[in-house]
């Protein structure tokens, strides 16, 4: 079974609005649609996801973590795909301003799409998924949720959890 770990960024600006990138259609990963900036962790990445992830904001657009605000892990999604591949993504949120310098990247063009309208986008079943529950619940909080992708009477889910330590640390010893 192969391990495939990726690390995306839902980069908001002031009027919610996200950054998306719209894949070249002669793409080998998911031609003509448009994606959240991002992509493959690379093996001297894999204890480290915020890295890679900074890395693809930077490849793709042109920005730096410096200009990023309050870039944060907020859901970390799991995926079975053809009974042989387990898909892992750790998904960040965070925000930039809309007169940011951003560079044309070769896999595509970088678009802002208003964030109410992201479902309704040639987006993958997993970022629609994901940006209604972080509509309806996810922007409200500041936890993290974990989700795995599955079908419900034939159409994609995702159950959610919420990511969290059920130990407590009491005076440095775990009660």
């Amino acid at each position: 079974m192969k391990l495939r770990q990726m690390a995306v960024a839902f980069l908001f600006n002031d009027q919610q609005e996200v950054l998306f990138l719209q894949k070249k259609s002669n793409s080998p990963f998911l031609p003509g649609r448009m994606v959240p900036i991002g992509g493959h962790i690379e093996a001297g990445e894999i204890n480290t996801p915020y890295h890679a992830c900074i890395r693809e904001i930077k490849e793709e657009t042109g920005l730096t973590e410096k200009q990023l605000n309050n870039l944060r892990l907020r859901y970390v999604v799991h995926r079975m795909r053809n009974n042989s591949e387990i898909r892992i993504q750790y998904v960040y949120f965070g925000s930039v301003s809309v007169h940011s310098n951003l560079l044309e990247s070769d896999e595509g063009e970088l678009s802002w799409v208003n964030a109410q309208d992201i479902v309704n986008q040639a987006v993958t079943a997993t970022t629609k998924e994901m940006m209604k529950h972080y509509m309806e619940i996810g922007k409200s909080t500041n936890k993290v949720y974990v989700g795995t992708m599955k079908s419900l009477n034939g159409e994609p889910d995702i159950a959610w959890g919420v990511l969290e330590d059920w130990e407590k640390q009491v005076d440095g010893e775990i009660k």
